[in-house]
């Protein structure tokens, strides 16, 4: 029995977080696990801030992760996963994507981007360990740039911490996509799942 594990997914619009989250909750109710979450979308435009987190297990009764109880933080944008820190405690661990997408609010004027060594200099002293992979070069390599979210589902099921099973997943996506992109996704995920899985070792 699963009492509770917390996963927040974190990005900007665009990046397919929420249909991250859609997928991950699914398979969690196909697999009979207890399932809360919640969604925080930033300004309704691409480059918006959009978090969401996924909840699973017996003793989960609201949809927000407390402070500093996150299991596993996926960061599809590196200065979106800093953003969240506070989520974090030692024994979590990050997923991070390299790739950057530039934030709306730094388009505009109402913050700086933070250099890469920063970022990760802050996650690893608020976490127990930082997973990173470049997304969007694998989501490529598995024959579509638009599959970078499914390469990062895929790369949170390689931590190997997930109640969920790897085959409900996959069918999941299976089911959720058209048949001519399924397969697509499916090489995505795969390439997620072993990378992280290596990293993981």
């Amino acid at each position: 029995m699963v009492k509770e594990f917390n996963i927040l997914i974190t990005g900007v619009g665009g990046q397919g977080v929420i249909l991250m989250s859609e997928l991950l909750g699914r398979a969690a109710v196909t697999d009979k696990l207890r399932v809360r979450g919640s969604e925080i979308l930033g300004m309704a435009v691409r480059g918006g801030s959009v978090t969401s987190a996924i909840r699973i297990g017996e003793e989960v009764y609201g949809p927000l992760i407390p402070t500093g109880k996150c299991n596993t933080l996926v960061g599809m944008e590196p200065s979106e996963a800093l953003r969240n820190i506070a989520c974090l405690s030692k024994s979590s661990l990050v997923i991070i994507n390299t790739a950057v997408t530039t934030p709306f609010t730094v388009f505009i004027g109402e913050s700086n981007y933070p250099s890469p060594e920063e970022i990760l200099e802050k996650l690893g002293k608020a976490s127990g360990r930082i997973v990173q992979l470049d997304a969007a070069k694998t989501a490529q390599d598995a024959g579509s740039r638009l599959a970078i979210n499914i390469v990062m589902l895929g790369a949170l099921f390689g931590t190997g911490q997930l109640p969920i099973k790897i085959d409900t997943i996959k069918e999941t996506i299976r089911e959720r996509f058209p048949a001519k992109l399924a397969p697509v996704n499916i090489r995505a995920f795969d390439l997620g799942y072993e990378t992280c899985r290596q990293a993981v070792k």
